[in-house]
């Protein structure tokens, strides 16, 4: 039987790629991590010390790939009404899609939240 990737492991690969994209820095506003694109964040990473289980918040508005986030065992619409934007919070835990998946939803938020000019260098990549 596989051994279940260590959610720390899988957020960091997640920050990682975030991190990697055009433009993108991390702030730590309310003591939690979110990568940034243009000053407005595209994903919430909460805290990486094992404090609180880890979550990444992403915002996705194909609506095929909304719905799909949203099957994720204890996913649910982000609150602060974020949720009504589309953002969709999805814990790291059993059930939780491979991190490359991950990664796609980070790159759809990213596109989402991105100037023109970014998306375009991120396409020539």
């Amino acid at each position: 039987m596989p051994v279940a990737p260590d959610p720390l492991d899988v957020r960091e690969k997640v920050r990682a790629f975030a991190l990697a994209l055009p433009g993108a820095g991390e702030e730590f506003p309310w003591g939690e991590s979110v990568v940034k694109v243009n000053k407005k964040v595209f994903v919430f990473l909460g805290v990486g010390d094992g404090s609180h289980p880890p979550r990444i918040g992403v915002k996705l508005t194909d609506p095929e790939v909304h719905a799909h986030a949203l099957t994720v065992p204890g996913a649910e619409p982000s609150g602060y009404g974020l949720g009504r934007a589309g953002w969709v919070s999805v814990p790291f835990a059993e059930g939780t899609p491979a991190a490359e998946v991950l990664c796609e939803w980070v790159e759809e938020s990213y596109r989402v939240i991105a100037p023109k000019r970014l998306i375009a260098e991120l396409d020539a990549r």
